[in-house]
């Protein structure tokens, strides 16, 4: 497995352009919310709990944040769980606004992110390497924490390798 720092390059090979980071911060946690939202149906009873396919589902991805970086880890938890937490009043709402909500946030977001790599000028990560679909996530709220000046060590890591954020020159670019 790959470590933090390769992970994080690798997707941010394809984010460098600062429009297309700045469509990411919304679009991603609106794709997220909606695959948690999707995944909030069927509730099962288990041993008198309530629970659905975004509990296993979030937990697995917790799993894989948090061998990759504790204290991205611990964020991406507690993120998911919120997540988890606020769907489930959406969920219980009816089989219509449950989907509506649900494909239309889903759809939105990947609208929100296409614009973003319009910007960029290159595909979506996940084109070449379906894993970027997971590490999107992280590299959001790794870019938030770089704005705030936390995790140096890792923004500059991932800057040896794929050079600093930068906004391109649109008339250069293709339409």
């Amino acid at each position: 497995m790959k470590n933090l720092v390769q992970y994080l390059s690798q997707y941010a090979a394809y984010h460098r352009d600062k429009r297309n980071i700045a469509t990411h911060f919304v679009g991603i946690p609106m794709i997220v919310f909606a695959v948690i939202l999707l995944l909030s149906r069927p509730l099962i009873e288990l041993g008198g709990i309530a629970m659905t396919p975004a509990v296993p589902a979030a937990a697995l991805a917790a799993l894989f944040y948090l061998r990759l970086d504790i204290r991205f880890g611990i964020t991406m938890t507690i993120l998911l769980g919120m997540g988890v937490w606020a769907a489930m009043p959406i969920a219980g709402s009816g089989t219509l606004i449950w989907l509506a909500w649900g494909i239309g946030l889903f759809v939105l977001g990947w609208i929100i992110q296409f614009i973003g790599h319009y910007y960029e000028g290159k595909k979506p990560a996940f084109i070449d390497d379906l894993v970027g679909l997971i590490i999107g996530p992280l590299f959001v709220i790794a870019e938030i924490a770089f704005k705030f000046g936390l995790r140096k060590e890792v923004e500059q890591a991932i800057e040896a390798q794929v050079g600093p954020c930068i906004l391109r020159d649109m008339s250069k670019h293709p339409a």
